[in-house]
Parts: C-alpha cells; sequence; structure tokens
C-alpha cells in the first residue's frame, strides 16, 4: 500500500484525515448499501468494487497502526481534557 492508495481510499469513501473505525465502517455500510444491486438503488458493480477495496486497505492501514499513548496525543484524541487541564486551575473554570 501506498501513500496514494490511502488517498485515493479516503476520497472513495468521503472521509476525512481522521476518522474513527466506527466513521470507517458506517461510512462503508451506507455505500454499500447505496450500490447493492438487491437495494433497487443505483446498480454500479465497479463502484461497490472501488468501495469495498477502499475499504479493505483502510482496514488493513488501522490493523497494522501503531497506536500513540503519549500525553500529547492523548490530549489531541481528547480535546476537553485538554482545556480542562490548561483551565483547571483557574478560578473562574476550576478550583476556586
Amino acid at each position: 500500500m501506498t501513500y496514494a492508495d490511502l488517498q485515493e481510499a479516503l476520497q472513495v469513501l468521503s472521509l476525512r484525515e481522521r476518522a474513527t473505525l466506527k466513521e470507517i465502517k458506517t461510512r462503508h455500510r451506507v455505500l454499500v448499501k447505496r450500490h447493492h444491486p438487491d437495494t433497487g438503488n443505483i446498480n454500479d458493480q465497479e463502484a461497490i468494487r472501488k468501495v469495498n477495496a477502499a475499504y479493505r486497505i483502510l482496514l488493513d492501514y488501522v490493523a497494522e497502526y501503531s497506536f500513540s499513548f503519549g500525553e500529547e496525543e492523548f490530549y489531541i484524541q481528547n480535546p476537553e481534557e485538554h482545556l480542562r487541564r490548561q483551565f483547571m486551575d483557574a478560578a473562574l473554570w476550576g478550583k476556586r
């Protein structure tokens, strides 16, 4: 897999640069349902192949991803906690 493959997969599934596994799975399910021949909607076999290929690329990437449990990454993933920590000693926001 190349970075271009990863970017194309994100584009096919219409995902942002940061997406949760739940968002990836939900988007895949929506697109497959939209293009599946049994739904009576759009029957586009090439589109469903692209969606499934993109989904496999993203799942492979997520499976091999090394998660960061560092403090900086924690606060990026949890901005509310970052704000709480930043202002917890302020009289207006935190302790009095």
